[in-house]
């Protein structure tokens, strides 16, 4: 939790201007605070032992009001400042989390649990606003209030300044072994709230087939007992901070009151005035007030830091290897070439694909066919640069003849040359019109209607609004408004996989026309096809197979049903 807490700090440039902000205020806030007690002290000690009127006393208590105004105020702009940096902080973390998610690629997305990424990017980074807006600006004021007022006391009175300066340290470190005893209950709470997360997301996500197999009952049952299991955790996590407020609170208490004590016995031996013992019996409680609230607000924090820790887990995780940005070949007059590429999933002792190769130049158009399970479409993955090969490699081979391996490039440079329908385009709540235009922002709403009417769709109306997932359209209409936005993007290399599943036959013929003239345009296609009519449309038929392994998992070994390779035609 330290290492979080260091790394929030220094990570962030937002992080840093709140702890300047917060040393500022602290400052502000001290010198108003003995301000304030000295008045106070002068105001009580005029009236009682003087018998000045509320007219003699009026500019001292004028001035009291600025102070308690001028504190207000501080506390306010504090607050709004602290508040303005953690909305800062936060996005900052979340454009990070979701970039790093993204650059992961999806073999690392399909073993993460994508319930739980979504709690730590909403709710988990959201619980940072306890620690950016109370816990640091805190730190600021537990480090300046107690000094200067340890100061300020030990020129009236040097009993009272050691008694604080004895007792004050005491509550950071009760604050220290309070903190360490909760930490395991502290994380234990938020694996649970991320696994309840992530259950009962795989329960929605499979509620039809739950219902038509009659399980759904037993889900809300497993629901109920991880919702028990969360309800107990929390309360758990609320005692250990209630025990700790009240130990922190008791032992400022008892520390204010030995000051009190301590001044007592001197007012009436008569070693002090009443001025100076109000004085100092007014301000020593300041000394504590930081440090009692830094210790509220750092188990307020608590949340958002086990929920960084998390977040930078993922930051942490290993990319795939990348070159450079700006040395990615153009493939105008050269190729694509799939060179004995063989791809081995973790956990598994079968490689799929096994030995793919197959070269695609401008203008033509490779099928790719080959049973499930045989690797079609990771073969896509590993030519996006989202999986690296375990064997072979994926070369790009510029007009000018110079040959640069895939895995080689930055991945987001070469993906910007690439155009890829997967097996389920994703589509969200929007338009029409959004959902195509989703890769070319720029895109006028003539293009679009070009792009529609090319895969069959020129009955959409642009401005039909669809619901999650795409709601409201059929599964082969949203295969084609997929196709649709990849063809709008018009970009050298287009990776289809399955593009006319689930289509009839007057469909499909429309979706097979469109792609033939994307690649009449010059674009060099990759087609994963099952269904006869779309292997039709190759001009090379490239058949994907699978090979068992050896035991150390590095090469193709033993032959398995498919054999590899690619039978032109």
């Amino acid at each position: 939790m330290l290492t979080a807490d260091r790394r929030l700090v220094a990570s962030s440039g937002v992080a840093i201007r709140s702890v300047a902000a917060a040393i500022g205020l602290g400052v502000a806030t001290a010198v108003l605070a003995v301000a304030q007690a000295w008045l106070l002290a002068h105001a009580i000690a005029g009236a009682f032992q003087d018998g000045l009127t509320v007219a003699a006393l009026a500019t001292p208590l004028a001035v009291l009001a600025v102070v308690l105004a001028g504190r207000a105020a501080l506390a306010w702009a504090g607050e709004a400042i602290a508040q303005r940096i953690s909305s800062g902080a936060k996005s900052d973390l979340r454009r990070r989390l979701l970039a790093r998610a993204i650059d992961l690629g999806p073999r690392w997305a399909s073993e993460a649990r994508s319930g739980e990424l979504v709690v730590l990017a909403t709710r988990g980074l959201d619980a940072l606003d306890g620690y950016f807006a109370r816990y640091l600006p805190q730190i600021g004021l537990a480090l300046i209030v107690p000094a200067v007022v340890v100061i300020c006391l030990a020129t009236a009175d040097l009993v009272a300044a050691a008694t604080v300066l004895l007792t004050a340290p005491l509550i950071p470190v009760f604050m220290v072994l309070i903190g360490r005893a909760s930490a395991a209950q502290r994380k234990r709470r938020w694996t649970t709230l991320s696994r309840l997360a992530h259950r009962f997301l795989d329960v929605v996500e499979g509620l039809p087939t739950l219902r038509a197999y009659g399980r759904a009952g037993a889900q809300v049952d497993a629901l109920r007992r991880s919702t028990d299991t969360y309800r107990r955790e929390t309360m758990a996590t609320l005692r250990v901070a209630f025990l700790s407020a009240l130990a922190l609170e008791l032992l400022a208490t008892l520390s204010v009151a030995l000051v009190a004590v301590g001044v007592g016995l001197r007012l009436v031996e008569g070693w002090l005035t009443l001025e100076t013992g109000l004085f100092v019996i007014v301000l020593a409680p300041e000394a504590y007030l930081p440090l009692r609230r830094l210790g509220a607000e750092y188990h307020a924090s608590e949340e958002g830091l086990a929920a960084a820790s998390a977040v930078f887990a993922v930051l942490d995780a290993d990319l795939l290897p990348g070159g450079d940005d700006v040395d990615v070949p153009r493939l105008d007059g050269g190729y694509l070439e799939v060179d004995q590429v063989s791809i081995l999933a973790p956990g598994r002792d079968v490689a799929a694909p096994a030995r793919a190769s197959f070269r695609v130049s401008p203008g033509e158009i490779v099928a790719l066919l080959g049973p499930s399970g045989s690797g079609k479409s990771t073969l896509l993955a590993a030519i996006l640069a989202l999986i690296p090969p375990t064997s072979g490699s994926v070369v790009v081979v510029g007009g000018d003849g110079r040959s640069t391996r895939v895995e080689d490039l930055d991945g987001r440079a070469w993906r910007r040359r690439l155009a890829w329908l997967p097996q389920h385009p994703f589509l969200f709540a929007g338009t029409v019109a959004d959902n195509v235009r989703l890769v070319t922002p720029d895109a006028s709403d003539e293009a679009i209607v070009a792009a529609l009417s090319s895969v069959g769709l020129e009955s959409l109306e642009l401005h039909r609004e669809l619901g999650e997932g795409g709601r409201g359209l059929s599964s082969g209409q949203r295969r084609r408004l997929g196709l649709a936005r990849v063809l709008l993007r018009r970009a050298p290399i287009l990776l289809l996989d399955e593009p006319t599943a689930g289509l009839d036959a007057e469909a499909e013929a429309v979706v097979l026309r469109a792609i033939r003239a994307e690649a009449d345009r010059g674009a060099a296609v990759v087609l994963v096809a099952h269904r006869p009519g779309a292997a039709a449309v190759g001009d090379r038929l490239v058949t994907i197979g699978w090979l068992a392994t050896d035991a150390d998992a590095s090469t193709p070994g033993v032959a398995g049903p498919m054999t590899a390779g690619g039978a032109a035609r």
